[in-house]
């Protein structure tokens, strides 16, 4: 598996594979863990089992489908799945468009990896240069040549979904729900607001899969909910080097419901004025405008980080 697989996963594969299984982390993504492992079966001249891009797992994975027919067997006119290297959305298309042919099959991908919406798009099988690994049930550079042919004619639409719409969906699963889910199980459940409209008044399903989320990573996916919602900004702000600058930004800057949550700063002899990176989170996204108003009318001048890309991953 790729070395960033969270804890809970590692553990519960070696509990369930036992002596069977040597685990070995190797990359950081599935496509180059799955490359070094094409390699060693053929060294070791072991059978690869494929995760996505094989008959028998999708056939594996389609029995999804019949649970789905069993709990309402005239169908749903909506399933909304989420797609990784694509085996799951083709095992069930498989037998929906068999058995329920008017049933509209909606895929999902993570905004940072739409491996396969951009090889609908281009009418072939793509691999993606660069992707983003948050979601890594679904980061998948390249889906399956297989995967892709049953999907490119059988889709209705595949809709991408920002990181941090799926974190504050798991945190929404949890909170509200009780349920713990990765961001690739969380997938599909995150994309129901941008299908408002369409799926309104309509039967519909949504595949929620994948419970492989370390508790540790709570604090990174509260981070990107909150910078999704645009409540959480960071800022460099040049603090000028005399007694009550700080005190005066806490109390003539700050709105009654903003809060720092970061702040990090160096005093420097010999100098007028120090950089301070603070982070500050609001009730309201609005409350933005009315800080930075603030910070300019008071004279701190001000970097804002949010738009710095690359100070701004640093710093994240």
């Amino acid at each position: 598996m790729p070395a960033t697989t969270p804890k809970q996963k590692i553990s519960q594969v070696r509990m369930f594979g036992g002596k069977y299984v040597k685990i070995i982390l190797v990359g950081d993504t599935y496509d180059t863990c799955q490359k070094i492992a094409l390699d060693a079966s053929k060294r070791l001249k072991k059978t690869f089992v494929h995760p996505f891009d094989d008959p028998k797992v999708i056939e594996g994975q389609a029995t999804i489908a019949t649970e789905i027919l069993n709990q309402r067997p005239k169908g749903f006119d909506y399933v909304i799945v989420p797609i990784g290297g694509g085996g799951l959305i083709s095992g069930l298309i498989t037998v929906l468009k068999k058995i329920s042919p008017n049933t509209k099959i909606i895929g999902v991908e993570p905004e940072g990896a739409p491996s396969m919406k951009r090889s609908i798009e281009k009418g072939k099988l793509v691999s993606l240069k660069e992707i983003d690994k948050f979601v890594d049930g679904a980061a998948v550079k390249k889906v399956g040549d297989l995967t892709f042919k049953i999907c490119k004619s059988n889709l209705e639409k595949i809709v991408l979904v920002p990181e941090g719409k799926i974190c504050q969906t798991i945190l929404d699963l949890y909170n509200k729900d009780g349920i713990v889910a990765e961001p690739a199980g969380a997938l599909a459940v995150a994309a129901l607001d941008y299908l408002k409209k369409e799926i309104s008044n309509k039967a519909v399903c949504v595949i929620l899969c994948g419970g492989n989320n370390d508790i540790i990573r709570m604090p990174e996916i509260k981070e990107r909910a909150l910078l999704f919602a645009e409540l959480k900004h960071y800022f460099l702000v040049n603090f000028p080097q005399r007694s009550g600058a700080l005190k005066q930004f806490v109390a003539e800057i700050l709105g009654p419901n903003d809060d720092i949550t970061h702040f990090r700063f160096t005093k420097k002899n010999f100098r007028d004025n120090a950089p301070a990176v603070v982070g500050i989170e609001l009730k309201d996204p609005e409350d933005l405008k009315l800080l930075t108003n603030k910070m300019n009318k008071y004279k701190f001048k001000y970097d804002y980080l949010n738009e710095n890309e690359e100070l701004f991953q640093f710093l994240i």
